[in-house]
């Protein structure tokens, strides 16, 4: 990738994802508001593709996924480590690094 085409998807990263009205919310994540988007529909595909790996790791009752940009968030969580989003407690089932964006999929136990 040329450094011209990663300043532009950076700055799309802010300017259009996570713009407050287009995509992004604001949420309080461990104590700080941050913007981040959150995705009600891919979070069920993946855990779809899991289920079918084998690889589930506990019952839920609630997943999420959210998209945090790395400027806000600093570091990529640890899967298994606790996040507050808003008032609820939630593990890290799994994080990664897309390009300046945090995937996370936290998950709220159930049993």
């Amino acid at each position: 990738m040329s450094e011209n085409f990663k300043q532009i998807a950076a700055a799309d990263i802010a300017d259009v994802f996570f713009n407050l009205e287009e995509f992004g919310e604001t949420h309080q994540i461990d104590g700080k508001l941050m913007t981040v988007i959150v995705d009600g529909l891919e979070v069920v595909e993946r855990s779809k593709k899991q289920s079918e790996r084998g690889r589930i790791d506990g019952i839920f009752k609630k997943q999420v996924l959210l998209y945090i940009s790395r400027k806000d968030m600093g570091s990529l969580p640890p899967i298994g480590c606790q996040i507050m989003l808003d008032s609820s407690k939630y593990l890290v089932m799994d994080a990664i690094d897309e390009g300046g964006v945090f995937s996370i999929t936290l998950g709220a136990v159930k049993s």
